[in-house]
């Protein structure tokens, strides 16, 4: 097995801590050179704690009602049965090619085929691609032929829109696994694939500086960018996911979100911390969120810990839960967009004086400030502190020096030394040059920090939209609406929504001979849901005859927000 030293810097749920400012003073990074997150996450507890639970699985999207009446799949891995599993998966790619350093795209929902490739790849030093079940045949074309990937395991949910991509962008995959679906022309079934295979494949020695992820922003402006991460970025999310999970990881803690696995947060916020501890966590495969589910889920499997984005708590306020024992709950993680304090109060009231600590990162620098109740007050308004380990300050947008406290500029994290940090975007150096000013990893989202260290987020410098906690780049709804033959020009921006936070808005200028109607505007929403993610298309579809521009050309959003009422 890959070497596993005890890491005893990051064992912070095994203190009393005074303070949180006593925290922050004991904290200090403690980075092996050798380190391979397989081995951590998977191996060591295969052999450690075999018959320890990994995961929890329950899938009711074929079969039976998501509210737990036995009648949908269920099931669970022990840590052996997850080590076995990603070994086999692990022998098959590298029978079939894929070695150190290749890309392996992980197009899953939250099943633990999804976790269980991940760390397939990680085993042999390949790395690995996030991807959202969501996206449509762009989105996932866009990314696998950017990554050069050389194996996809993709969900039979989304195997045509991976099929469609792999036409339409001639993307070169040596090894297309589908799970729980009928593989066509070159590809397999992944049960079949796993089953013929030796179940005993070691993690591969590796650097904590080598590659281990390859996960992609939400193309905020222009293209989708490859965040490179290495194997060290699990070391610096874990004391901020600690304090953040009020140190909820000890024996008999169980971990849950409803958020995709496909993204930084869901998956290093809670997945693979929580596996890296040998906590068990559990995978829910339930169509669209349900409130009701959840609730029955959280007090089914005696979560302790869950990380549930605002939007997800502000369904669940809707609902009566009185007839769910949920005091099993000791914190709730929360980020992504804001969650006010009626969301806060509700929670704490609901789940027997449980917390929900917000927090803030980003995919280049994740979990970089927290709250903590326990440990420190939390103030209304403000995300939190920065993280055990983490520098963190305001700067000057146009300058990156330090701004006193008090004055909105942009969020920035010292970027040497901190395990967290992003290494680059992937064949991307000059945008990689301007996210890296002074020292600093530039957020390129803008807020003030108190004399106490509190930060208070205050709006974004560019012009992403946050939706139910995702992030969605307007220019690529853009460019899907413009491809519709009856589009000549088109404009998106996020506007205010009483569940969602945000939701996307197209201002839409049709082609010479095209007139306006309610089923042209159907027609485009649909067309943007067919080739982004689902969650991605416009929600509201304005027809006009002109766009506001600058005089170079570009789109002014800002004109547009003026005219919908919306202040920056």
């Amino acid at each position: 097995m890959a070497t596993t030293e005890r890491l005893d810097r990051y064992r912070l749920h095994e203190h009393d801590w005074e303070s949180f400012e006593a925290l922050r003073e004991w904290f200090e990074w403690e980075v092996p050179d050798r380190f391979n997150m397989a081995a951590y996450v998977c191996d060591r507890w295969a052999e450690e704690t075999p018959e320890a639970t990994a995961l929890f699985v329950e899938d009711h999207t074929t079969a039976g009602d998501a509210r737990g009446d036995g009648s949908g799949a269920t099931g669970s891995y022990t840590f052996a049965e997850f080590e076995a599993e990603a070994s086999r998966l692990a022998n098959h790619l590298a029978a079939s090619g894929v070695g150190h350093g290749d890309r392996v795209g992980v197009n899953l929902p939250q099943k633990p085929e999804t976790a269980i490739a991940h760390v397939a790849a990680w085993k042999l030093g390949a790395v690995s691609v996030p991807l959202s079940t969501l996206f449509g045949p762009d989105g996932v074309g866009y990314r696998l032929a950017d990554a050069d990937a050389t194996a996809c395991v993709v969900d039979e949910s989304n195997a045509d829109a991976l099929r469609r991509a792999r036409d339409e962008y001639n993307i070169g995959l040596g090894t297309v696994l589908v799970v729980d679906g009928a593989p066509q022309d070159d590809e397999r079934a992944y049960a079949d694939a796993v089953a013929e295979q030796d179940a005993d494949r070691e993690a591969v020695e590796t650097d904590a500086e080598d590659d281990a992820l390859l996960i992609y922003t939400s193309g905020t402006t222009g293209d989708p960018k490859g965040v490179r991460h290495v194997h060290r970025m699990l070391l610096g999310h874990l004391p901020g996911v600690q304090t953040n999970a009020n140190f909820e990881f000890g024996e008999g803690s169980r971990f849950w979100t409803p958020a995709e696995w496909a993204w930084i947060a869901s998956l290093f916020d809670l997945v693979f911390p929580a596996l890296y501890y040998g906590r068990p966590v559990l995978a829910y495969h339930g169509g669209e969120f349900d409130p009701e589910a959840a609730f029955d889920l959280l007090d089914r499997y005696d979560i302790t810990m869950a990380f549930i984005p605002p939007t997800a708590l502000r369904f669940m306020m809707q609902v009566d839960s009185a007839g769910y024992d949920v005091d099993t709950v000791e914190a709730i993680g929360s980020g992504g967009e804001s969650l006010g304090e009626s969301v806060s109060e509700w929670a704490e009231a609901t789940f027997g004086g449980a917390l929900v600590h917000e927090g803030y990162g980003q995919t280049e620098a994740n979990v970089t400030v927290v709250e903590n109740g326990e440990l420190a007050e939390k103030r209304a308004g403000s995300m939190g502190l920065p993280a055990p380990g983490h520098e963190v300050t305001i700067v000057d947008p146009e300058t990156a020096e330090a701004l006193p406290p008090g004055e909105v500029g942009e969020i920035a994290v010292r970027y040497e030394g901190d395990p967290v940090c992003f290494v680059e975007y992937w064949n991307q150096p000059a945008k990689t040059d301007a996210k890296l000013r002074n020292g600093w990893l530039l957020t390129e989202d803008l807020a003030r920090m108190d004399e106490d260290g509190y930060v208070y987020f205050e709006s974004r410098k560019d012009d992403v939209i946050i939706s139910s906690g995702y992030r969605i780049g307007p220019e690529e709804i853009e460019e899907s609406l413009a491809s519709h033959e009856a589009v000549a020009d088109a404009a998106v921006i996020g506007v205010p929504h009483d569940e969602r936070g945000e939701v996307p808005k197209a201002f839409v200028r049709l082609a010479d001979g095209r007139a306006p109607s309610e089923g042209l505007r159907s027609a485009l929403m649909d067309h943007v849901k067919d080739r982004l993610a689902t969650y991605e298309y416009p929600r509201e579809v304005e027809f006009v005859d002109e766009l506001p521009r600058t005089s170079t050309g570009k789109v002014r959003r800002q004109r547009l927000r003026e005219r919908e009422g919306i202040a920056d």
